[in-house]
């Protein structure tokens, strides 16, 4: 097997991976960047509707970043560790005028001063935006600043495993999805920023890359994922597509129905009202719909026809145009049908706020696929881009540090097995086709491990889960192909599913409380003597080890969390 050579291996071509290579090949240091899809294609680009931040003289002036910090902690139902809030907020500003430096092009105000708008959970607006497509524009900036360092791009290669020897990372196996042709990625360092989860969903704003590969990889290394049983649903996924509907649209005026017409958040968050975060608002539509007041289908409408067909266009375009492409609805004149839908994970590999892994040396993840914790048990909208970016930067100028000091690793060991491991799925003729198993497995959690979650519910999840985990064993594709073939990685990233899925049903069957996005209706209640704590998950074959990891409060008292 052919092998390459790096300092630094970054999987994921996402912002936060991005982010990551800029500032290690900026030092110096040889950068290859892996990713499924060509980068400006990763998933970040579908975050549409802004990046949180406060800027000194271009906020509110009763705004501050201490109300941004407590926003953040309140809105992650005090599962937040406040250290990794206090950079996240403190160095927002910095980073919004980085990446304007750069070239991105955010909306102005009259006077000129960068525009803001309202999003969920928050005191004050601080959400920066470019219209509706802000995601986009930030990852093409990003991409355009990086691709002129000394970082190699192997776009539309798929990463099997990571490899380890000495108990410590030392680069990772990874193929050419073209000519399916194996090679070892050789380095001191590697950072796993391979995004979300969301097609472990039958319902999902994500993209169809997104199957949280990073999170099965590092738990095959034996590194612990950190509170995995929440899972965040954004409630305006339109229906019946489930295509992300901003939560600019609420945070510009949109207004949420019932079918009698009512506003129906005034009973969920008097204050707040459709602005609530995420976990509120989902509830409260699932709520409406069982109690009778939805439409047929499970819906409710979201209403922007009284903000006005200019205003909606230039703020709003891509909801008109998802709307009428979609749902057949122009959002101009009737209102658009949405539903909950999963959306971000709030949990993810265990780092620090360097992004260093405990577990494994050398091992460091970003975005999403990490859990540093900034989000705790629900994030705030708008925080996820900031997040890419500011501990994208992070873990960055971390690993330049660890690459000063690094020794070299020894040979990396496990690539042909792994190799073995991922043909052993094409070599089979008969069984069960991976393509079933994979409708199974969405369909369970979505019925079982979803928004409202039971003890009967979760431990048919995790009955179910580990059933489909010893039936793919014996699963085949259909496709003999060696070029492009599609139905050999969608089988390895079902593997990776399969993995996960089991970690998150069991930790959301161990947590007896409601925190956030983990809502149990046996365990109605929130409960801070015996569950403020971070979830350890490490998948030792078919059982889930669980531990626990305090969370580190600096000056936000935990209380009641009411909007």
């Amino acid at each position: 097997m052919e092998k390459l050579k790096y300092d630094l291996v970054v999987v994921g071509g996402g912002l936060s991976g991005l982010m990551t290579a800029h500032e290690v090949a900026n030092a110096g240091y040889r950068v290859a960047v892996i990713s499924k899809v060509f980068p400006t294609r990763s998933h970040s680009a579908c975050a549409e509707g802004g990046i949180a931040a406060y800027m000194e003289g271009n906020s509110d002036p009763s705004d501050s970043p201490d109300f941004m910090v407590y926003d953040t902690v309140k809105g992650g139902d005090y599962l937040v560790d406040q250290d990794a809030a206090e950079v996240l907020s403190y160095k927002s500003g910095e980073i919004v005028k980085l990446l304007e430096s750069w070239g991105a092009l955010f909306n102005r105000q009259p006077d000129g001063r960068v525009a803001l708008r309202y999003f969920g959970g928050q005191t004050y607006p601080r959400t920066r935006f470019v219209g509706d497509k802000t995601g986009m524009a930030l990852l093409h900036t990003t991409y355009e600043r990086v691709s002129g360092l000394n970082a190699d791009f192997y776009s539309e290669w798929f990463t099997l495993d990571l490899l380890v020897s000495d108990r410590r990372v030392s680069g990772v196996v990874a193929m050419d999805m073209k000519s399916m042709n194996p090679v070892t990625f050789v380095s001191k360092a590697v950072v796993l920023a391979t995004g979300g989860n969301g097609m472990l969903y039958q319902h999902t704003t994500n993209s169809y890359i997104n199957t949280g590969d990073g999170y099965a990889m590092a738990l095959r290394a034996g590194a612990a994922l950190k509170d995995p049983e929440f899972v965040q649903f954004h409630p305006t996924a339109l229906y019946p597509s489930d295509i992300l509907i901003s939560e600019a649209a609420r945070g510009e005026g949109g207004i949420l129905r019932n079918n009698k017409g009512e506003r129906f958040m005034t009973k969920y968050a008097p204050n707040k009202l459709d602005l609530a975060p995420r976990d509120v608002v989902s509830r409260a539509i699932l709520t409406e719909v069982a109690q009778g007041r939805g439409f047929e289908g499970g819906y409710v409408h979201l209403d922007l026809t009284h903000l006005g067909e200019k205003y909606i266009k230039e703020r709003l375009s891509l909801a008109v145009e998802a709307g009428k492409a979609f749902a057949g609805v122009d959002p101009v004149k009737e209102p658009l049908p949405v539903r909950p839908a999963q959306h971000y994970y709030m949990g993810g590999i265990d780092v620090n706020i360097t992004g260093a892994n405990p577990d494994l040396p050398g091992l460091f993840s970003a975005g999403e696929a990490a859990c540093v914790s900034v989000h705790g048990a629900n994030r705030l909208g708008s925080n996820s881009l900031l997040e890419t970016l500011v501990f994208g930067r992070e873990t960055g100028q971390a690993i330049v540090k660890f690459l000063k000091e690094a020794n070299e690793p020894s040979a990396p060991e496990g690539a042909e097995k792994a190799l073995d491991e991922a043909y052993s799925y094409t070599k089979r003729e008969s069984g069960v086709h991976f393509g079933e198993i994979m409708k199974d497995l969405r369909k369970t959690m979505w019925d079982d491990v979803g928004v409202f979650r039971d003890e009967e519910r979760l431990k048919r999840a995790v009955s179910k889960i580990t059933d489909l985990r010893k039936n793919a064993v014996g699963m085949y594709v259909t496709d003999r192909s060696t070029t492009y073939n599609t139905e050999f990685f969608n089988a390895l990233e079902l593997r990776n599913m399969l993995d996960q899925a089991l970690v998150i049903a069991s930790t959301a069957l161990n947590r007896t409380e409601s925190r956030g996005a983990h809502y149990r209706l046996d365990y109605p209640k929130r409960d801070d003597k015996q569950w403020l704590k971070h979830t350890l998950a490490y998948l030792r074959g078919n059982t889930v080890e669980i531990g626990y990891k305090p969370v580190k409060i600096t000056r936000w008292m935990p209380e009641e969390r009411v909007y």
